[in-house]
């Protein structure tokens, strides 16, 4: 392989709590290089991020999001942070930002603040809900902007009665990643062709309203959208999940005509209720019950029928499809593994995933590469614009 598609490029972070960073990680995993901007002293806040245990050294999200980037921390409040983000900036390719909008503007991180520095400059800006509007400073986290805000927070819920459904951390953040990266690849195209940088970017909101599309589509059509039915209640039984005898829940998502129906109602044992779909719940409930999973597993793949484990977060971790299918992959030089990217090019190896940086562990380097002098790197340390 002569080399990866993003050799040469430099990417600088200036963003925080996932969707913004996590775009930047996609990048450096098709060899881009990615300079972390993070302030002195604790760095970036989403280190400390919870969800891990009292004695492990980092936050497992950083571990993820921060693989194979340089740390350079400094002072974004300083009059010699901001110059040194400038030079930086003067010959990056991407600069991602997340930060809210009254933050930019007072840091003079702006778009037309920083696109006279370099005319190439894809200038990527990711906000909760977009860049214009009465709620354009607003900030968001994706369980506020994506989750609660598109419907889906709403809809999932089971059963009318029940209450609204709780997202997951990173939940949104890292589908919105996957467009804000869209957006600056499709950038760097029309630079291709013109030569020329631009503004790209994605938002919290936007992203939330597309995976919520097919309803809020409905919607927009004039028609009713309900919220999903208690699970004895659904109107497709051979779309449902049930409880296997040894505990684990199967999926099912079988269409209930024709050949396929005539299948399932074989390997089940035949006699089904198709009239009543509460009754045929019921009657699976009962039958799904007898066997365990993988018993049920043999059969439903015999017949050539479509289902699924509802998977337990350790049987994700541990899953020998997704090592054979490079979705799980080993850091460099360490036993510990890590979620790749989610797509692949013909041709294209990607980085084998180098560790998360420290605050700051690339400062000199960083620095020395935009041509600063071991003295002014000294200065700039005395001064407390870099940590």
């Amino acid at each position: 392989m002569a080399g990866r598609i993003f050799d040469g490029l430099r990417v600088i972070d200036c963003a925080s709590y996932i969707a913004g960073p996590a775009a930047a990680t996609v990048m450096s995993d098709f060899g881009a290089e990615v300079i972390k901007i993070e302030p002195p002293g604790m760095g970036d806040p989403y280190r400390a991020i919870a969800m891990r245990a009292p004695d492990a050294p980092m936050s497992p999200n950083w571990v993820m999001d921060a693989r194979n980037k340089q740390s350079l921390a400094i002072d974004l409040s300083s009059d010699g942070g901001r110059e040194v983000l400038r030079r930086l900036v003067a010959t990056a390719d991407v600069f991602i930002t997340n930060f809210p909008p009254p933050v930019r503007r007072k840091l003079g991180l702006r778009h037309e603040d920083l696109a006279p520095l370099n005319d190439r400059l894809i200038y990527a800006s990711f906000t909760g809900y977009g860049e214009i509007g009465p709620e354009a400073d607003k900030p968001g986290f994706d369980v506020t902007a994506w989750w609660a805000r598109s419907g889906l927070m709403d809809l999932v819920r089971s059963g009318p009665d029940a209450t609204p459904a709780r997202s997951l951390p990173g939940m949104g953040d890292h589908p919105s990643a996957m467009a804000l990266y869209g957006a600056i690849v499709t950038g760097l195209y029309q630079r291709e062709k013109t030569g020329r940088g631009l503004l790209v970017g994605s938002s919290l909101l936007a992203n939330g309203l597309w995976a919520n599309s097919c309803s809020v589509q409905q919607q927009l059509c004039g028609e009713p959208v309900v919220v999903q039915p208690a699970r004895t209640e659904a109107p497709f039984p051979t779309r449902n999940h049930y409880c296997c005898r040894d505990g684990r829940w199967i999926i099912l998502s079988i269409l209930p005509t024709g050949d396929r129906w005539q299948r399932f109602s074989a390997v089940v044992g035949g006699d089904l209720n198709d009239a009543d779909p509460h009754a045929l719940t019921a009657q699976l409930d009962e039958r799904m019950a007898t066997r365990d999973f993988s018993d049920w597993a043999a059969r439903l793949d015999a017949a050539g029928l479509i289902f699924g484990i509802v998977a337990r977060i350790e049987d994700v971790a541990t899953d020998d499809q997704a090592f054979a299918a490079g979705v799980l992959v080993p850091f460099e030089n360490a036993s510990l593994m890590t979620v790749s990217s989610p797509f692949w090019l013909a041709g294209q190896d990607k980085v084998t995933p180098r560790r998360a940086p420290k605050v700051g562990e690339h400062n000199d380097a960083v620095l020395h590469g935009a041509g600063y002098t071991p003295d002014d790197i000294a200065g700039f340390r005395a001064a407390g614009v870099i940590g």
